[in-house]
């Protein structure tokens, strides 16, 4: 049977820079040229970080080391591509580690080679699909019954594989041989993978080599720890609750015990059956996680310290429109409470307080969520977000910041002014507003319509004098005016003929609201003139 060598053989979905074009290749291709390719392309977006961390990131610190310090991240990124040395280096380690690095045997990636389920079953491979139907998972994207199990192809199963260990649900999973918590087969109380406890946030760069470096803490190796395939093979011991050794033991988290069971094909090797059973079980996350910003909420009784948690992200609201609790490098008070950005991002703003990161960097941040359903059992949503950063805008007293928060903010307040407009006009027909929680309402849509113009903004602020900020912020007004108006004009457009009279009862207009139609076009206008005071002025110039 064919076998498929992880470093050589390509399962790495890339995108080559200079003509675009996709290519699977095996991990020494995919590092030693780093900086020829752009990004991954994967099936499902959240593949890219379970990628990223329990593969690329701990074999390019393992092997070449962190950078020690800013300085020798500098020389790192001016290079822009890993020089001789450092591609040695990596060949070497890839070398030594070779027999762990195999998709099948003994010592497969990622897996126990030994393990058995306790019933001596097998479960279909679609158990590691995110997109699949399995048990109680019936996801709105999956087209295909759990009766017929994908027959995955080796580079498939592998990239399912690491997505499991880092995305896979808190659902009942297989028993094994020789663990004792197994009942009728089965073991229960599982968290979901660690990755599905946080709102993951990856600093990406132009090339590969870039988002590699940009991930990278700057710091001792010391504390590096040692990742999954540097250790022996995965052992019997069900009962253990660990923590990391460091950030390598971390990435490379084995939460799962997985074995992929590859047959012979007409078509060739295919994964049609795994065994997927609990594994190692995390204590309490590390407060040096890299990949995620965190809140603090408010301290409890007698404690006088507020809990550290993940932030996680909202299903179906834009990365943007909690900019800035992403800014917030050091913590911040806000409305929903205190909040910190993620270390990189922090490490990022340091990086370009002393000129290290060029003002003109095109950053981006890309976002990643996964949102559990029924005890973390099912997956209901999946988040993906990716927005430009301009990395001066990381500095709380730097101008892009104030202008870019400002707009932000903005938006958030032209949709509850739109939504007060939709509540008065269907008080004014005698209707109850529509509830915050049921329906879409009018600022949804508004904030809809505004997303590409607040991302061109973010695309475009980055490196601009004061002067162009300030024609930007103006320019950003006169749109969001036109756009909140159009809304406007389609709800205003939806009211009964009955309400151009206004509605009053026992003589004074309901709850304090406007009673007509004109009422209610004027408190839009003040709240517009309020919100918008750049825009609002230029109306009332001569």
């Amino acid at each position: 049977m064919d076998q498929l060598d992880l470093v050589c053989d390509g399962w790495l979905p890339l995108r080559r820079r200079n003509d675009g074009a996709l290519l699977e290749v095996g991990i020494e291709r995919a590092l030693t040229e780093a900086n020829a390719f752009a990004e991954l392309v994967v099936e499902l977006a959240t593949q890219v970080p379970a990628l990223l961390r329990q593969v690329l990131l701990p074999i390019v610190a393992d092997a070449v080391g962190l950078p020690a310090d800013r300085a020798e991240w500098l020389k790192r990124f001016e290079a822009r591509a890993f020089n001789e040395s450092e591609r040695d280096q990596i060949r070497q380690y890839l070398a030594k580690n070779g027999p762990r690095f195999q998709a099948f045997g003994e010592t497969p990636f990622a897996q126990a080679g030994e393990l058995e389920a306790a019933s001596g079953e097998t479960k279909g491979a679609g158990l590691l699909v995110a997109t699949e139907f399995t048990g109680n998972n019936v996801p709105l994207f999956g087209s295909r019954t759990e009766a017929e199990p994908p027959a995955l192809t080796p580079a498939e199963a592998m990239r399912w594989l690491v997505h499991a260990h880092c995305w896979d649900t808190a659902a009942i999973k297989t028993g094994a041989k020789g663990d004792g918590k197994v009942k009728a087969g089965k073991t229960t109380g599982n968290p979901t993978g660690p990755l599905g406890q946080l709102g993951v946030l990856i600093p990406t760069g132009r090339t590969l080599y870039e988002t590699l470096l940009l991930n990278l803490p700057i710091g001792p190796r010391a504390a590096l720890g040692t990742p999954q395939w540097r250790r022996p093979p995965a052992g019997p011991d069900w009962d253990a609750v660990g923590y990391p050794d460091g950030l390598l033991g971390l990435w490379t988290w084995q939460s799962r015990r997985i074995r992929l069971i590859p047959e012979q094909t007409p078509q060739g090797v295919r994964v049609r059956r795994v065994i997927l059973a609990a594994g190692d079980r995390m204590r309490e996350l590390p407060e040096w996680e890299p990949h995620t910003a965190w809140k603090y909420d408010k301290p409890v009784g007698k404690s006088k310290a507020a809990d550290r948690k993940p932030r996680r992200h909202v299903p179906g609201k834009a990365i943007w429109r909690g900019l800035e609790a992403l800014l917030a490098v050091h913590q911040s008070d806000l409305e929903s409470g205190s909040v910190e950005t993620s270390s990189l991002l922090r490490q990022a703003a340091d990086l370009r307080s002393d000129g290290t990161l060029p003002e003109d960097y095109p950053l981006r941040v890309e976002a990643f969520g996964m949102t559990y359903g029924t005890q973390s059992a099912v997956i209901d949503d999946i988040y993906h977000d990716l927005i430009p950063l301009p990395v001066n805008a990381l500095q709380a007293d730097a101008e892009v910041y104030g202008v870019l928060v400002e707009m932000t903010s903005q938006a958030e307040q032209l949709s509850r002014a739109i939504n007060h407009l939709s509540a008065d006009l269907r008080r004014a027909a005698g209707l109850d507003p529509i509830p915050w929680d049921k329906g879409q309402r009018p600022g949804e849509q508004l904030l809809h319509l505004l997303d590409p113009v607040v991302r061109r903004v973010l695309g475009h602020a980055g490196g601009l004098d004061d002067q162009r900020l300030e024609a930007v912020l103006l320019a950003w007004e006169q749109v969001a005016y036109r756009i909140t108006r159009e809304v406007a004009d389609t709800v205003f457009a939806a009211v009964p003929e009955s309400v151009f009279a206004g509605r009053r009862t026992g003589g004074e207009a309901e709850s304090g609201s406007p009673s007509g139609l004109g009422d209610v076009e004027r408190r839009l206008r003040r709240n517009l003139s309020t919100i918008l005071q750049r825009a609002a002025a230029q109306w009332r110039a001569p």
